[in-house]
């Protein structure tokens, strides 16, 4: 690749795929990846240029792949390492990419490593790979520090030693199950570049690093604050996280993915301080930071503007494209949180939303589910719950299920060709019949058929625009800038608005008399 050359990531539509729920090959109700491969020319159709794949190396499924107990073999719910191989080959031959998750902050309980460590006794080198502390207070009977779990409950286990004696604690940021490794252990570091290299040699075109922010720790592992640390979510300050040494890791991943031709290192972090996030993206770290200011920003004009301003000053200066992305598999649907119970404005402001996204610069990422216009669903029976969110939090917090029910895909009712199987793993809905697949493609006004006409002007008005944004005044509750030569406006408000001049590119809905109705995004081309 030559030095001016632009890597294909640059300015990427990239499709997060939560394997469980996109499509069942074998008819046991879960996902696998040989329904990804059957699906494969309808990823491409959509426009998209790579595919991130969650979890599916091999796993408990504690926390649905991310309690990993062999990161170099694929769990057999999902196929086995030939149908890896062959995912990779046919997605490759479509045109597609194709990354993976590492999960690097821990292991699963039921990892090798763990288990050896708990034969073992305080001080041993098995434990040194974790973080075992003593427990405070008489006899160690307390947690060795106040940090919660992200899951809820206590952040500490305690063990009980080979004699059967009360023993050390373990720290684990999420569940019991997912016990945090120690990152100041030189083989730690060498065991997940030997994982890193497994998966390049197999063709693999990168990876996403959950927890990106979260693998180092503080000396000493001192107390937090309280307020910072509720289920689910961590601020900037947070003593769990965003710790200054995790730059040197980050670092050391970069040297091993270097080692292969345009490859590409993208990380989950949730650091919201634009000059704390840019050090996760300077010059031989991280290639690319998961940005959630866009996600996180409520619908309003000057919240959706700020957090695209935030997000553009986060990465000057530093090599780094911006991201956005308005979903994923750990938060409620735009369609729902935007909709405060109704469908239809839900819909149509997510449709605004993800135009308005899909005209910046950068790459942006789409959870699978979202082309569809899919609501959460909030009305899952208590039993048929699965996050461990819902045990650990005491049955207050009903988790992230609704964000994974499994895609709609043809038909009048459950399973919509999902799976040959009735019962799905999570159940789905049976008024879904509208938003399948096969019904919004031939429907000229969906969902589905104007993020496809999006995508596409994207590639063909966009790509490669390296033009910064540059804000315009509008009427009222409007948002309205101009890249290159694509004007986009955001209407906002409650009240139709002028459209701009020139040729409508794609809007999110129709116009009316050449009006920008509310919650409707237009591009023109003057």
């Amino acid at each position: 690749m030559t030095a001016n050359a632009r890597s294909w990531w640059q300015d990427a539509v990239i499709y997060q795929i939560y394997p469980r729920s996109f499509a069942d090959s074998d008819d046991d109700g879960i996902g696998d990846l040989g329904g990804v491969r059957s699906r494969l020319g309808y990823i491409k159709a959509l426009g998209i240029d790579a595919v991130w794949l969650c979890p599916v190396m091999r796993s408990p499924m504690i926390d649905h792949g991310y309690d990993v107990s062999d990161p170099r073999d694929i769990d057999p719910v999902f196929g086995d390492l030939a149908e890896m191989d062959a995912l990779l080959e046919d997605a490759h031959e479509h045109g597609l990419r194709v990354l993976m998750d590492l999960v690097p902050n821990h292991t699963s309980s039921e990892h090798p490593w763990f288990e050896e460590a708990l034969r073992s006794g305080p001080g041993s080198p098995a434990r040194a790979r974790y973080l075992f502390r003593r427990g405070k207070g008489p006899e160690g009977s307390e947690p060795p520090n106040n940090w919660a779990s992200v899951f809820g409950g206590p952040a500490w286990t305690r063990i009980t030693e080979p004699d059967g004696s009360p023993g050390e604690w373990y720290l684990h940021l999420f569940a019991p199950e997912q016990p945090d490794l120690d990152w100041t252990n030189p083989e730690v570091l060498d065991d997940l570049a030997t994982t890193m290299r497994f998966w390049l040699d197999r063709g693999v075109d990168g990876f996403r690093i959950d927890v990106a922010h979260g693998m180092a720790k503080p000396e000493g592992l001192p107390d937090g604050d309280p307020t910072t640390m509720t289920p689910l979510y961590n601020g900037d300050g947070d003593a769990r996280f965003d710790h200054d040494d995790v730059h040197d890791l980050h670092r050391r991943l970069r040297a091993v993915i270097d080692e292969y031709e345009d490859r590409v290192l993208i990380g989950e972090i949730w650091v919201r301080d634009p000059r704390r996030f840019a050090r996760y993206v300077s010059d031989g770290e991280l290639h690319l930071g998961f940005n959630f200011q866009l996600l996180e920003a409520k619908y309003k004009p000057d919240e959706l503007r700020s957090a695209i301003d935030r997000s553009l000053d986060a990465v000057q200066g530093t090599p780094a494209p911006p991201t956005w992305t308005l979903s994923n598999h750990d938060v409620p649907r735009e369609v729902t949180r935007y909709g405060s119970g109704d469908h239809e404005r839900g819909s149509n402001r997510a449709a605004a939303a993800l135009m308005l996204e899909l005209a910046l610069p950068g790459v942006v990422f789409l959870y699978n589910g979202a082309e569809l216009g899919l609501p959460n669903v909030d009305d899952l029976p208590d039993e048929a719950l699965q996050d461990p969110v819902w045990e650990r939090s005491g049955h207050t917090d009903r988790g992230r299920d609704g964000a994974r029910i499994p895609l709609p895909w043809w038909g009048t009712e459950p399973p919509y060709g999902f799976s040959g199987a009735r019962d799905t793993w999570l159940p789905m809905p049976a008024d879904w019949t509208g938003l399948t697949v096969k019904a919004q493609s031939s429907d000229p006004g969906s969902f589905l058929t104007r993020c496809r006409h999006a995508i596409r002007m994207r590639h063909e008005l966009l790509r490669d625009t390296r033009h910064a944004i540059e804000w315009l005044d509008g009427p009222g509750a409007v948002l309205q800038f101009r890249r290159g030569r694509v004007l986009c406006m955001m209407n906002l408000g409650s009240q139709p608005v002028a459209a701009p001049e020139g040729r409508i590119a794609a809007a999110s809905s129709p116009l009316a008399d050449g009006a920008v109705p509310p919650d409707t995004t237009v591009w023109v081309i003057a």
